[in-house]
């Protein structure tokens, strides 16, 4: 029923484009070329130094649309030389007074906060691309997306993924700690491509002068993942652990506000709760959470200063217990405890990445950003700190714009 129903609603898509080519047509092209140097690890003096082409196409004619964007990048990144293409959107549709529906690759943003959304489950990110722009990590995933505008100020959004695609971690970069001198990295374990394992959201979205808000709600895959263990080989002195990045359905339901204190400053709060199963039987599960996000915008001495809060609350905790190491005259024993000790040291290493170390995870950011010369250069800095784990990172960034000078 679910294949039917998705096939019908993607033909209607196609013919509602098709129909619509009558009237004039208005092309656009443009784009941007730029060079970024990014540095300041402690592996590395420059982690990534590359240039990129992007080239942008708009196609219009009556309500059919069509839009792309085209990135050519040639650089180094973590010492490695590359040359990457990627259609970074491609999609087609046709947009109206109140309604839209657009099919092919596309990014979706959910979310009012400032880099740290709980109700963005949609877009699966690169992490490790790194550059001045944050919004460089978002990837597209091919859906098909539909709009509503019953009342002005308001809009009802679906969003229906066929197939899932995961973000990109580099776990080989990762400190693994003991265990990483056993680790050998497999190939990612994709759910089938059947439309059972698709992925839907909705969202209902309030855009007011005096306060926006949304509440949506999600089910799917998550495209922030873990990791599992596929198999220990024994043949040699040493153990190998053979591991693999492995995705999780959850049900997601979350909400947003942003709130305009006069001219002062614009208040947001932003939260989800995230439900999964068998959170105890697999080790790349996270448990079920609370994660919110307060934070407050306001403009200091010709400055943009936001600062934020960033929690999280996980429910049915329980810390994990260090395997206790056995007699070693018995062989059975010390295999065992081997055993159970590759489970515990990986079972602790998806906490960190899913911030579940603590039942309650605490951390708060500030960015400040300026700029100068009527906008043809910006200066940022953005300090986050992770008060549970002790984490920390300060990312300065200076941009300037020379066709703008």
């Amino acid at each position: 029923m679910k294949r039917i129903i998705f096939f019908t609603i993607l033909i209607c898509a196609t013919l509602q484009v098709r129909a619509q080519w009558s009237g004039n047509t208005d092309f656009s092209i443009h784009g941007f070329g730029r060079g970024s140097v990014y540095g300041g690890s402690k592996a590395y003096d420059l982690t990534s130094v590359f240039a990129e082409l992007s080239l942008q196409a708009s196609l219009k004619k009556g309500p059919a649309i069509l839009e792309s964007d085209i990135r050519f990048t040639t650089g180094m990144f973590f010492n490695e030389k590359d040359a990457r293409f990627r259609i970074r959107e491609l999609y087609a549709g046709y947009k109206s007074q109140k309604f839209d529906i657009f099919l092919g690759n596309q990014i979706v943003i959910w979310g009012r906060m400032d880099g740290f959304n709980p109700t963005n489950n949609i877009t699966p990110s690169d992490y490790f691309f790194l550059s001045s722009d944050p919004a460089d990590q978002q990837q597209s995933n091919f859906m098909l997306k539909m709009q509503y505008r019953p009342l002005p100020g308001v809009d009802l959004e679906l969003v229906a993924i066929p197939f899932y695609k995961m973000s990109s971690y580099r776990f080989d970069l990762f400190d693994m700690g003991e265990l990483g001198k056993y680790l050998l990295f497999g190939d990612d374990m994709l759910p089938e491509r059947i439309l059972a394992n698709g992925t839907y959201a909705v969202r209902a979205n309030f855009d007011y002068p005096a306060f926006g808000g949304s509440v949506s709600w999600f089910q799917g895959y998550d495209p922030y993942h873990g990791f599992n263990v596929v198999s220990v080989n024994w043949a040699s002195a040493q153990p190998v652990v053979r591991i693999a990045s492995t995705p999780y359905r959850k049900t997601a339901i979350g909400a947003d506000v942003a709130i305009p204190v006069g001219n002062l400053m614009i208040v947001r709060a932003e939260a989800a709760y995230n439900h999964t199963k068998n959170p105890d039987k697999k080790m790349f599960i996270p448990n079920p959470d609370i994660s919110y996000v307060v934070g407050i915008e306001t403009n200091v001495l010709g400055c943009t200063v936001i600062g934020q809060y960033i929690g999280k609350y996980t429910f049915d905790f329980f810390p994990l217990s260090v395997p206790v190491s056995p007699d070693a005259n018995d062989p059975a024993s010390l295999v065992q405890y081997a055993e159970k000790y590759i489970d515990y040291e990986n079972r602790l290493f998806n906490r960190k990445v899913f911030n579940q170390q603590e039942r309650t995870n605490h951390a708060v950011s500030l960015t400040i950003t300026r700029s100068f010369a009527y906008d043809v250069l910006s200066a940022e800095c953005t300090g986050y700190y992770n008060i549970t784990s002790k984490e920390w990172f300060v990312r300065p960034k200076l941009s300037w714009r020379i066709s703008d000078a």
